[in-house]
């Protein structure tokens, strides 16, 4: 009898847990406003683990734990939807716009409110609820038949496993990559030698599209949703009342959105968001305008293509045409030579734009792009200057195809391809070029920071042969300063100054400074929070490693592989002998004290320059504290820091009533909370 009490206190237990850390992923990844810390998120989700480790037969879809399988797909079937996907109509200037508001009144004889939102640049995808669990995913495919994806979908954090309510409904949306995922994708692409993706749209629908569901969670997907399919379980009179309806279940919507009652309010809207596309953390490419009326939808119907209630207003593409001069050659760390083209200055997506990189071989005899070619240029994802196109009517008659290097730019050796790379690669050891590249990575701001040590004199060091490795910086002397060109004693002694400074850093600098293929800032801080010194990251396992949430298999495999080398161990001995600090110095999540700490899970958000503090440094003390620091302002933003010349989001900041701090006023408050 015992035991059947304490069988059902413990499914009591599941169930609340289950409940409970449903509500907190979506107060996080849906509210962007979470009420517990991480450290005790983490011990409700191992005590679920544990519960259904010891009980199977009581492991549920709706489950958190069931979010990302171990198990590899084999395919994906298809699935014929319930209801046609269409796509919709577009307009490419005010006066279609008109036509269409016009239409529409002239059609139901009656005054007609529009809903405005956001035409997110993403995959369209279909939800599946039954009695409220998530049951199935699908992509749009050919708009009425599309290809099941559940599993996959499960790894988007802000995608409700359970709703708030037991309904039965399909509801649809976008998914989508932000912007700042889909650089540092890209440049872990391009170091590792494979193809970059040509925009953020590309990188969602290629990342839903894969075998491995892990693989899918790191490519940190989001979404929003936006329509439903009408039942009785869930009806709704307007568009408005479908967006209140979403977010009560517990779906993520777009809060850009407005309610219009005529052109002129509706272009409005347009050409406010057309101003702060680019400083949006995700990539749009029009809006949508839909009859708000459900009644009026339905009266209104649809054509064999679109709705006849709704339309897509499309931006114009933000491109700009320049001249090719020049293509360098340059060699990273990891020994990828990148084509870069330098070009006249043009202004692009608000920026000047001179230099755009070409990525590889591959896209240059596409392209068949050639010095003094007229070229045009867009930002993949409003921040990667890349040439998309050639106007071959201006081409030079004397033109020649670009030449292709067959040996380093460097060092001479010859250029490879790894395992049909689509990368060039220098392969020499003792290559220049890629020395530089490291020891450069090594002191920039995101590692250890050693200001001052720039490119210029990294490479004097490198060419007079006082450096060769990290560990040397540590050996110098000011005369070894003293007999670089251009260097006084004023001189020499900041840079000695800095490099000392240096030693006292956090291993997670330090980790990110070694250059370890793979692991960025944000990787290299999550090890080492876990771990906390250099000695337990050298004998990690590949196992042990993936335990960290936001770490996969090919992160800990380049970990395991570094320090399985004599070379990489016998650094780290000299670094330590040196006096460099090898432990983690920062606060790990469950140690953050929230009490009489101002910022404490609080929303900031960085801007402009500071004269005490670098963005980087401004963001780790914030960290520490237990702040959340995003790139961009919304209505969940708690603070925003102002430095000089801050821009649109001290304008955004102040138009949604935002508190704003002056650097003053934000190291007071730094201090006083640490």
């Amino acid at each position: 009898m015992v035991q059947s009490k304490d069988l059902e206190q413990a499914k009591e237990r599941l169930e609340q847990l289950k409940s409970e850390l449903n509500l907190h992923a979506y107060n996080y990844y849906v509210l962007d406003k979470p009420n517990i810390t991480d450290a005790e998120y983490d011990q409700m989700y191992n005590e679920l683990e544990n519960l259904e480790k010891a009980h199977p037969e009581w492991i549920t879809s709706d489950s958190p734990t069931q979010r990302i399988g171990d198990q590899l797909l084999e395919g994906f079937t298809k699935v014929e939807h319930a209801e046609a996907m269409y796509s919709l109509g577009n307009a490419f200037n005010e006066e279609e716009v008109g036509a269409f508001i016009q239409r529409v009144q002239n059609q139901t004889e009656q005054e007609v409110e529009f809903m405005v939102e956001c035409k997110i640049d993403g995959l369209a995808i279909a939800l599946t609820y039954e009695n409220g669990t998530f049951v199935r995913g699908a992509t749009r495919g050919d708009g009425t038949v599309g290809e099941d994806i559940t599993t996959n979908l499960r790894t988007i954090r802000s995608l409700p496993l359970k709703l708030k309510e037991p309904v039965s409904v399909e509801v649809r949306g976008e998914a989508y990559m932000p912007k700042d995922v889909f650089k540092q994708l890209n440049d872990e692409r391009e170091e590792s030698g494979e193809v970059p993706f040509a925009n953020p749209r590309n990188a969602a629908a290629g990342g839903l599209r894969q075998i491995d569901p892990k693989a899918v969670s790191k490519r940190r997907l989001n979404m929003f949703l936006y329509s439903a399919l009408y039942n009785d379980d869930f009806d709704v009179e307007s568009q408005a009342e479908l967006f209140e309806q979403l977010q009560y279940l517990g779906f993520r919507t777009n809060p850009l959105r407005k309610l219009c009652k005529n052109q002129t309010e509706v272009m409005d809207f347009i050409h406010q968001i057309e101003e702060e596309r680019h400083d949006l953390p995700y990539e749009i490419d029009g809006i949508v305008i839909k009859v708000n009326d459900v009644a009026l939808q339905q009266q209104l119907g649809y054509t064999v293509k679109a709705p006849r209630w709704a339309i897509a207003y499309k931006f114009k593409a933000d491109i700009a045409e320049t001249k090719l001069n020049e293509v360098e050659w340059t060699v990273g760390r990891t020994g990828v030579v990148t084509p870069t083209a330098v070009m006249d200055p043009v202004q692009l997506a608000g920026s000047t734009v001179q230099r755009a990189s070409l990525h590889n071989v591959d896209l240059i005899e596409t392209l068949d792009v050639r010095i003094g070619d007229t070229v045009e240029i867009h930002k993949a994802g409003d921040i990667i200057p890349e040439i998309v196109s050639v106007v071959i009517s201006q081409r030079p008659e004397d033109s020649q195809p670009l030449p292709i290097p067959t040996t380093c730019p460097r060092c001479d050796a010859e250029l490879v391809r790894l395992n049909e790379e689509v990368a060039l690669r220098c392969i020499n050891p003792l290559c220049p070029a890629q020395k530089l590249a490291k020891m450069i990575h090594f002191s920039s701001r995101n590692a250890m920071n050693i200001t001052g040590l720039g490119d210029k004199i990294m490479e004097h060091l490198i060419n007079q042969e006082l450096v060769s490795d990290p560990s040397d910086l540590y050996t110098l002397t000011q005369e070894d300063f003293l007999t670089l060109p251009n260097t006084k004693e004023k001189s020499a002694t900041k840079y000695q100054n800095a490099i000392e400074e240096s030693k006292s850093n956090s291993l997670e600098r330090l980790l990110f400074g070694l250059g370890i293929r793979h692991v960025g800032s944000k990787a290299a801080r999550l090890i080492s929070e876990k771990f906390r010194k250099i000695e337990a990251i050298q004998k990690a396992s590949i196992e042990d490693i993936e335990t960290i949430d936001g770490i996969g298999p090919m992160i800990s495999q380049a970990i395991v592989e570094y320090f399985d080398m004599d070379e990489s161990n016998e650094l780290i001995l000299r670094l330590q002998e040196a006096g460099v600090n090898t432990d983690y110095l920062g606060v790990v999540p469950e140690e953050i004290d929230l009490k009489d700490n101002f910022f404490a899970n609080q929303t900031v958000v960085l801007t402009g320059s500071m004269e005490t503090l670098t963005r980087g440094e401004a963001k780790e003390r914030l960290e520490n504290l237990g702040a959340k620091v995003t790139g961009s302002v919304s209505k969940n933003t708690n603070y925003l820091v102002a430095g000089e010349a801050a821009g649109s989001k001290l304008t955004k900041a102040q138009e949604l009533g935002i508190a704003i701090m002056n650097e003053e006023t934000f190291l007071e408050k730094l201090k006083e909370s640490e």
